[in-house]
């Protein structure tokens, strides 16, 4: 038995297989935005959205797999509202300038699918402050990163230079970087999807 990974997150994928975790990768092939807008209606604050969409993701995946899927999904959430991935550099020098001296929460959620249902699930969160950073470090910080932050959440890489923006992070690095791997190893453990 094999465990497919319903996400296309290069960041995930690295973690899983550090950690030893044979696995396979399969998209969900979901509507993510369709199912935030959905998920809104129902009133589910970021926290619950992201355990939402870690569920959604997981059950695409063993609906094509056929096998035990992990769904994972991360919201940012700022001021008691979730916060998007910043679609343009623009958008992501907006992001930054809002978050910049304040704190955020990172919602990090999983969610194991075995025949058809949920069998294990577990959200973490962390909470990040960033410094109060000049315009003149915002503006290089893009300019070396730019690109590679499209479609990243909060606009950083904590495990690259996207360090250089905080003064404080409480929670486990591995919530910050979207696989809270302890819970998820010991899970995986206990069904034989991970090294004993």
């Amino acid at each position: 038995m094999t465990l497919v990974l319903a996400s296309s997150s290069v960041s995930r994928r690295r973690l899983l297989a550090q950690a030893g975790v044979a696995h396979e990768v399969l998209p969900p092939g979901i509507d993510e935005d369709a199912a935030k807008s959905a998920f809104e209606v129902e009133q589910l604050g970021p926290r619950d959205m992201a355990d939402a969409l870690a569920e959604l993701k997981a059950r695409a995946g063993w609906a094509r797999a056929r096998t035990t899927t992990l769904g994972c999904d991360q919201t940012l959430e700022f001021e008691g509202r979730l916060v998007s991935k910043a679609a343009t550099m623009e958008s992501l020098r907006d992001q930054l300038t809002m978050l910049r001296g304040k704190t955020h929460q990172l919602h990090s959620a999983l969610v194991l699918v075995e025949n058809g249902e949920p069998t294990w699930r577990e959200t973490q969160s962390a909470t990040l402050t960033m410094r109060a950073f000049s315009d003149a470090f915002l503006e290089e910080y893009l300019a070396r990163e730019g690109r590679d932050l499209e479609g990243s959440l909060g606009g950083y890489h904590l495990e690259g230079r996207g360090v250089q923006l905080f003064d404080r992070i409480i929670g486990d690095y591995f919530t910050v970087l979207g696989l809270p791997l302890l819970g998820l190893l010991d899970a995986l453990r206990r069904r034989g999807l991970a090294p004993l």
